[in-house]
């Protein structure tokens, strides 16, 4: 059994070479948890290999199954439903943070979850009779750049786009927001954990185990085409209220009741 691990932090331009190599070394599976991009990249490598991996968006659309029940070709895996939660989490913050008319929507452009998922999160705000000016950051200082920015736009919140960039700066999101004093919401435990005020999402560590199950059931014979591509049943709601607290804010009652998880 060939087994290989490659890293290629945020560098969407590395993953179709990094692909390339593994497909070089004939390697037995290919597991990807970079969302779209890598799991697009691996696919654009091989047509044999067989590929497990999680993605953000609906893998029908990206062409990368013929079907959830049938996949049909040489990838699987799992979809994290990262497009269609980010309205519920604009949900959320509003619900946190009721007095907010300016909430701004951080993105990574190179995604291509982020033209499905402004559209979405604007009709959204639309609806609730919000602004939700679009900030852009694929690099630190970008990040440190849009931060710098939300006084002048006046905003109230923001919402971070469930991203793998993102996931590879979360510190720095983390305490920009704290310095700034801007209430913000995030994809993953992770950044609750690390001192965000909120999450919410899929677990990834139930969705990683998940992977690493069909990584075995194909090591032992099964094909990717006839394992289902999956999706997550069940989400977490996770509050920091040391966080809450810093940024004089009341978590409301029905927030609490429902929050899988409160860091205190």
């Amino acid at each position: 059994m060939a087994v290989e691990y490659r890293w290629a932090e945020d560098h969407y331009n590395r993953l179709p070479a990094l692909a390339a190599e593994l497909v070089r070394n004939n390697v037995d599976v290919i597991a990807t948890s970079g969302g779209d991009p890598s799991a697009l990249a691996a696919k654009n490598a091989t047509s044999t290999i067989p590929i497990v991996s999680v993605v953000g968006n609906d893998p029908v659309v990206n062409g990368l199954v013929a079907s959830f029940a049938r996949p049909g070709g040489n990838l699987t895996g799992f979809s994290i439903l990262n497009v269609e939660l980010t309205p519920k989490r604009l949900e959320l913050l509003c619900e946190l943070v009721p007095q907010a008319k300016v909430t701004a929507f951080l993105v990574n452009p190179n995604s291509p979850q982020t033209e499905p998922v402004m559209r979405d999160l604007q009709e959204a705000a639309r609806v609730k009779g919000m602004s939700l000016p679009v900030l852009k950051a694929n690099s630190e200082s970008e990040i440190d750049a849009a931060f710098a920015s939300l006084a002048q736009l006046r905003a109230d919140a923001l919402v971070v786009q469930g991203d793998p960039f993102f996931s590879g700066h979360r510190d720095q999101l983390v305490t920009l927001a704290a310095g700034h004093a801007i209430p913000a919401i995030y994809a993953r435990r992770q950044y609750t954990v690390a001192g965000g005020l909120i999450s919410y999402g899929s677990n990834l560590t139930a969705v990683h185990r998940g992977i690493g199950i069909y990584v075995g059931k194909i090591l032992n014979g099964a094909k990717p085409a006839d394992l289902p591509v999956q999706q997550p049943t069940t989400f977490e709601l996770v509050v920091n209220l040391n966080t809450a607290k810093a940024l004089s804010l009341t978590v409301p009652q029905p927030i609490l009741v429902r929050a899988d998880e409160v860091i205190e």
